[in-house]
């Protein structure tokens, strides 16, 4: 086949229809549980070589190739994918991944984004309202949380930093303050920034694993007396391992106090402003300066969409104030319009188009849906979990994440940490559940994320189950 035979528009019809063929039958037999495994694990180096000798044998049929990465891929519709916070994302939204795939249109610039631009601006506005934020508000799409979180972590450092950093390069000592249970990419933002592991204060949590709000003082007093500019704050709604939602209403009370900047780190958790039964969990955040959400965490869309709000768009351009001819002609200007001038990204992918097809679809009532279903799964799993004493919660979620462990009947402490290691294991390497692993002061703990609509609680009594008999094979 030579060039021209690839862009052929009828080669593309027949390939498609097979393609979409091939996903709606991986999408019931999830659905239905009627694949063989949620996970096909295979050691690192074991996969390296099946795909090695793929791509040896050189070029074939790629429906060929479509079909054995789906096999091979983590099923995220399965029901019984319970692992990492990522969406099994709504089929309308796939569909929408095909149509901008072949589109290829950027968004740094207006003329590549006469779409996915304006789009972007009406769910900038959505989420800001949904926020609490006023008609001041603006925000942006970006590929994913960490880079969403250090452009918010920039914004804060223009605002707030004593002196020009952008334009004059470091000449102070800058901080920003953080749960110790916050995500590690708040730290990594920091780092790159160039604070430094003194730049990041981390704040002990209490026993529900929030960040103490009463210690906010004491250390940002101390920090200013070793001669730190603390900048900001982070708020965790909700920390990645736990679920646990800090109290932002106290963080933005401390922030205005000391004129701080509030970020809030909403990536997974932010998604309940959309809940009329769960947006108390993020009462204050209001008061935020910046909020970063994730669509392709509990709002189904596919990865990477995520939102970076700012309760002053100003903020947003003063982040990346630099020319660039070729671009933009009106270098100084505030345009929404042109993305590029508010994010690192330049040929940005038509992310916005992907969440519009939900809304367009189903309207904003499915997120909420979507959202009061993960969290009622969690509180069954607890249920479940308090029925069984052979089970011990780590802590009571607040959100659609659980962790658990294993604990017999009680009588080697010492032990629990192995043996729920060798139960994670022996999960993984049987792949008919996918859950995943977290630490919380020094005792190891199972943990799911309840991201799929479709996993009911004969599914949780199930994993239960699997795992008890797992165990009697343990030494």
């Amino acid at each position: 086949m030579n060039l021209t035979q690839a862009y052929s528009p009828e080669h593309f019809r027949q390939e498609a229809h097979q393609l979409v063929d091939m996903l709606a039958d991986y999408l019931s037999n999830a659905q239905n549980q009627a694949l063989e495994t949620v996970i096909p694990y295979r050691l690192p180096e074991e996969n390296l070589e099946v795909w090695q000798q793929d791509f040896e044998e050189g070029k074939g049929n790629p429906l060929t190739f479509f079909e054995k990465v789906i096999q091979q891929s983590t099923h995220l519709h399965h029901p019984r994918y319970m692992g990492h916070q990522v969406s099994p994302p709504l089929p309308i939204a796939a569909l929408t991944g095909l149509l901008t795939g072949m589109l290829n249109n950027g968004m740094a610039v207006y003329e590549m984004g006469l779409v996915s631009n304006p789009l972007e601006r009406i769910l900038g506005d959505l989420l800001a309202n949904k926020i609490g934020f006023t008609t001041h508000a603006s925000g942006l799409l970006t590929s994913g949380g960490t880079l969403a979180n250090l452009t918010a972590l920039l914004a804060a450092r223009a605002a707030k930093a004593p002196t020009d950093v952008w334009e004059e390069g470091h000449s102070g000592r800058l901080a920003v303050m953080v749960s110790e249970e916050a995500h590690y990419c708040i730290d990594r933002a920091a780092r790159i920034m160039g604070m430094g592991s003194e730049g990041i204060i981390k704040i002990p949590t209490n026993e529900r694993f929030q960040l103490r709000t009463e210690l906010l003082e004491e250390y940002y007093q101390q920090a200013s007396n070793e001669g730190l500019s603390v900048i900001a704050v982070i708020g965790s709604a909700c920390s990645t391992s736990t679920g646990s939602y800090d109290d932002l209403k106290a963080i933005g009370k401390f922030c205005a106090q000391h004129n701080l900047w509030f970020h809030v780190d909403g990536a997974h958790g932010g998604a309940v402003v959309f809940s009329e039964k769960y947006k108390s969990l993020v009462a204050g955040i209001n008061l935020a300066d910046s909020v970063v959400i994730d669509w392709h965490k509990m709002l189904m869309t596919p990865a990477l969409a995520t939102a970076l709000i700012f309760k002053n768009g100003d903020d947003a351009f003063k982040t990346f104030h630099q020319k660039a001819q070729y671009l933009w002609a009106n270098q100084g200007s505030q345009e929404w319009f042109n993305s590029g001038k508010r994010t690192f990204e330049c040929t940005k992918l038509m992310m916005s188009v992907k969440v519009y097809s939900i809304l367009k679809a189903y309207g904003e009532e499915i997120f909420a849906e979507n959202v009061d279903t993960l969290h009622g799964l969690a509180h069954d799993f607890v249920e479940i979990l308090q029925a069984n004493p052979r089970f011990e919660l780590g802590v009571e979620p607040q959100s659609n994440i659980v962790c658990f462990r294993f604990v017999g009947e009680r009588q080697n402490p010492e032990a629990y940490n192995s043996v729920n290691t060798v139960i994670r294991q022996r999960l993984l390497e049987k792949g008919n559940f996918y859950i995943v692993q977290t630490t919380l002061r020094e005792k190891l703990y199972l943990r799911v994320s309840l991201m799929n609509p479709l996993t009911t609680k004969e599914d949780l009594v199930a994993l239960l189950a699997e795992i008890e008999k797992i165990a009697t094979t343990i030494g």
